[in-house]
């Protein structure tokens, strides 16, 4: 629960903070509090909207107890419907803002996803590029920015595996329950015998690290450059522009071969690596509090089934939330906000 009284006063003090600062030149520090003094507002806003659609919520019953005509009951019946839903409306607008005043909404800025094939063969691979579709077009739909980082193709235009950063507000809240293993059931357009198949793809959703929550000595890292090559492993490129990098210390692997020139495949060879040590680095905080599941951070949990697209049935259901939602297509067009809406109440 937000304490009111509290956000008042703390309200006061960065106005009087600002008061003090405002000529000066440190503009990050000034940002920071203009960023503060948007969050009380809102709040304060907030909650004087609710206190004064509860007095109307009040009036409106007195009608319903007391009135006699049936039209005015009717009427009061409809005002009643409608303050509820925006009494609802306000509180969830007050719970999102309430978690960045208590530091919940700092998430990063950009994140990383991995999608690989799983168990099905050449279907998978082709399951695992329609979930890259989807996240791309939702991404689109919310005006993020998405940057293939690595990806291997097959034969059919599906991806063994992909990895690609999505930037933009809110990506990790909404995307992070992304993570798992996704199943699909439906007729490959390679089966003549219309049978369908169960495939799977696995995503793994990993925030990007700042320099300074993930530091790599050059020293640690060996790096291996090679042929950028593509479906049925041909070489795409007569030059070494592909990049291998080996975290000595920990052993992870990373590689990059989506861009034309060496030095942008080793920064996104770099990314993933940070993005991985910072989920390493988590997972041990996380062993040594043993307060907290290990999913609740973000990083893939691989052998958890979480979804199945059923495309016969033109269903897909979350597994751990028991929950089914028809229009498969759409949902698959990037029309994922009612599923994500439902995950971000976990």
């Amino acid at each position: 629960m937000i304490d009111l009284s509290q956000i008042k006063t703390e309200y006061q003090k960065v106005l009087e903070e600002l008061k003090q600062i405002e000529s000066s030149s440190d503009w990050k520090k000034v940002g920071k509090l203009k960023k503060e003094k948007e969050i009380y507002e809102k709040i304060i806003e907030t909650q004087k909207h609710l206190e004064k659609i509860d007095e109307e919520i009040k009036e409106v019953k007195k009608i319903l107890i007391t009135g006699k005509e049936a039209e005015l009951i009717s009427l009061a019946q409809e005002e009643e419907k409608n303050l509820l839903e925006r009494k609802t409306s306000l509180e969830n607008d007050l719970k999102k803002t309430s978690k960045k005043f208590n530091g919940e909404g700092n998430d990063p800025k950009s994140i990383i996803v991995e999608i690989r094939a799983g168990a099905g063969g050449e279907e998978a691979a082709l399951f695992a590029y329609d979930l890259f579709n989807m996240y791309s077009k939702y991404s689109e739909m919310k005006n993020w920015q998405v940057k293939t980082l690595n990806s291997h193709r097959t034969e059919l235009g599906g991806y063994k595996e992909i990895s690609f950063q999505i930037s933009g507000t809110e990506a990790f809240s909404k995307i992070k329950h992304e993570a798992g293993v996704h199943r699909v059931q439906r007729i490959p357009t390679t089966d003549k015998q219309g049978r369908i198949h169960t495939s799977t793809a696995s995503v793994a959703v990993l925030a990007k690290p700042t320099q300074k929550q993930i530091q790599v000595r050059t020293e640690d890292l060996q790096i291996d450059t090679y042929r950028s090559s593509g479906p049925g492993g041909q070489n795409v490129n007569k030059r070494e522009t592909a990049i291998r990098i080996t975290h000595i210390p920990t052993g992870i692997v990373v590689a990059s071969q989506n861009e034309r020139n060496q030095l942008q495949n080793k920064e996104n060879a770099l990314s993933i690596l940070q993005a991985k040590l910072l989920v390493q680095q988590e997972e041990k905080a996380t062993e040594k509090l043993g307060t907290k599941r290990k999913d609740q951070i973000g990083q893939a949990k691989r052998s958890e089934k979480i979804r199945t697209y059923n495309f016969p049935q033109s269903r897909i259901t979350d597994h751990r939330i028991k929950k089914t939602w028809h229009n498969l297509q759409e949902i698959m067009e990037g029309n994922l906000d009612k599923v994500i809406d439902e995950l971000q109440e976990l």
